[in-house]
């Protein structure tokens, strides 16, 4: 068997150092969010943020329901987030099933609530739809939204970037170009869908760069709660599982506390890949859990800010 130079070079360093000791703690990271349905899930939720919001995230994301389906929950944990907290709030927003003037609105009202940060997307088709399709009077894909928020106010917008493609883009090439026009219209980075292997990422960095791109390129990180969660939305979103991934989680499914300390291992993991190839920022799919994200950031030896003593009464 032939081992690589790379190879020999990580095993002795793995021998040489403590556990995680070439992670510094400069990472910038950023934790996205559900709308909560019901009352006890926007408790959990807000437990969620509380616990993150300590770790100075760039921003917190709330996502954006197929349709709009969340779009008053969305917005409403968003202005929370922006009133309520110190961390910047980003919404996201798609193109589904509405017009210009109503996403026109949507984004102005959260101008107005505060909220200078949108995720833009052209989100997925609605229910029972086999293919996307453009609303009548409606933009057309994300780089025409992101282009219409820039018109309407001075945003700083974040995109979806795709390492293994986007199941509907024919090919790499267009994929990329895909994303160059959203970040030539007007938006400030990518923020790429979830993998489980570092060198899909490094691959789509330097494609992305020798296509141009010379944007900020943000890795998505899922930590795993549930794997059938995950094959599941892997399936839809053209993301490859690597066998030895299922191998990890097999015989976990009635051992939740094994499973968490697996998932946080493996995520973590692939995070500090990321950082020995030069990765600086981490976005976090938290799926309203804050436990194993903030698990895995404090192996990369980001720490919560100290809390400001309070002046003591004269």
């Amino acid at each position: 068997m032939t081992i690589s130079v790379n190879q020999l070079e990580e095993a002795r360093r793995a021998l040489d150092a403590p556990l995680y000791a070439d992670v510094g703690g400069d990472v910038d990271v950023s934790f996205e969010f559900s709308p909560p349905k019901t009352d006890k899930a926007e408790e959990n939720l807000w437990q969620s943020i509380e616990a993150l919001r300590p770790l100075s995230p760039r921003f917190l994301s709330v996502t954006y329901g197929a349709g709009g389906s969340t779009r008053d929950r969305t917005h409403a944990t968003v202005a929370r987030i922006a009133r309520d907290t110190d961390v910047p709030a980003a919404a996201h927003l798609t193109c589904v099933e509405a017009t210009r003037a109503e996403i026109d609105a949507v984004a102005d009202a959260y101008w107005q609530a505060g909220v200078r940060h949108i995720v833009a997307l052209r989100g997925d088709p609605p229910a029972g739809a086999s293919d996307y399709a453009p609303h009548p009077g409606g933009y057309e894909n994300a780089a025409a939204l992101v282009a219409g928020l820039q018109r309407l106010h001075p945003f700083e917008i974040s995109v979806a970037g795709y390492p293994e493609c986007h199941p509907s883009s024919t090919d790499r090439a267009a994929d990329l170009d895909n994303l160059k026009r959203k970040l030539d219209a007007g938006a400030t980075r990518a923020i790429t869908q979830f993998f489980f292997e570092p060198e899909t990422f490094f691959r789509y960095r330097d494609a992305a760069a020798a296509a141009g791109i010379d944007a900020e390129i943000v890795p998505g990180i899922m930590p795993i709660g549930s794997f059938a969660g995950v094959m599941r939305m892997a399936a839809m979103c053209n993301t490859a599982v690597p066998g030895w991934l299922g191998r990890l989680f097999e015989g976990l499914d009635d051992h939740p506390g094994a499973r968490q300390l697996v998932a946080a291992t493996v995520a973590a993991e692939l995070c500090r890949k990321l950082y020995a190839g030069g990765v600086r920022q981490l976005h976090f799919y938290t799926m309203n859990k804050a436990e194993l994200s903030y698990a895995i950031c404090h192996l990369l030896g980001v720490r919560a800010a100290p809390v400001q003593a309070t002046a003591a009464a004269a």
